[in-house]
């Protein structure tokens, strides 16, 4: 079966991708809300949300952990179509034709274009240094058995680190609103044909190519099943 197989247009994300990412995208809120709570007394009435200070400071490690393993299960799947190509630099030299809606001069990319790859590496150097950082001033559980400065050290990674991501996260928000169709891919997993060939042409080529490939063999197929029972001469 190819990802284009029914009239609903061409399959981008799995079921199963979806809701993983989904998953990380409301804990990962849920982590800013509650970080931001400790960061700042300005944002401590966010502590309400989950039930006042003490079970803000308790939830929010744990949440944490939760993001991160489902994003490391996020972060194998898509390793491969991340990677940085030739064709992502050359897509870079047009940014300014991207950023202008004139995307049509930009060359053609495949799956994801280089500012997805970017936001994937961001947040693959983000989540482990935040989870260690995390670990490491976890308390009562890991911060007594380390020492004060690497506490502070710690503390000090792990702000910084969530300024990063989030604005990464703003960042990739806003991208999936401003290209009309990208959020409807996570939410209902296809794209239409039109929006395929027109933001990632290498990749929509892929699947017309699989597509080629598929009726052919479903044209061999069927051509050897109606030879095994032609009729033989004399046969009425």
């Amino acid at each position: 079966m190819t990802p284009s197989s029914n009239e609903k247009g061409i399959l981008r994300y799995s079921t199963f991708s979806r809701l993983n990412h989904w998953v990380i995208a409301i804990t990962f809120v849920c982590l800013v809300l509650s970080g931001l709570a400790f960061f700042h007394p300005f944002f401590f009435d966010l502590t309400a949300l989950f039930g006042g200070p003490t079970v803000t400071r308790m939830v929010h490690p744990f949440i944490g952990v939760i993001m991160a393993l489902c994003f490391v299960v996020m972060a194998i799947r898509f390793f491969k179509v991340n990677l940085f190509k030739r064709h992502d630099v050359e897509w870079m030299k047009h940014i300014g034709d991207v950023l202008s809606n004139r995307d049509e001069l930009a060359p053609p990319i495949g799956i994801n274009n280089p500012g997805q790859k970017l936001v994937y590496w961001l947040m693959v150097m983000s989540v482990p240094l935040l989870l260690i950082s995390g670990i490491v001033i976890w308390r009562p559980y890991f911060a007594e058995y380390f020492p004060r400065e690497w506490l502070r050290l710690s503390s000090l990674v792990h702000a910084y680190v969530a300024f990063i991501a989030i604005i990464t996260l703003i960042i990739h928000v806003y991208s999936a609103i401003w290209v009309k169709g990208s959020f409807r891919a996570m939410t209902q997993g296809r794209v239409s044909r039109a929006w395929a060939k027109h933001h990632h042409r290498l990749w929509y080529d892929d699947i017309v190519e699989q597509e080629r490939k598929e009726k052919e063999r479903t044209g061999s197929r069927s051509g050897a099943v109606n030879e095994h029972h032609m009729p033989t001469k004399g046969t009425p």
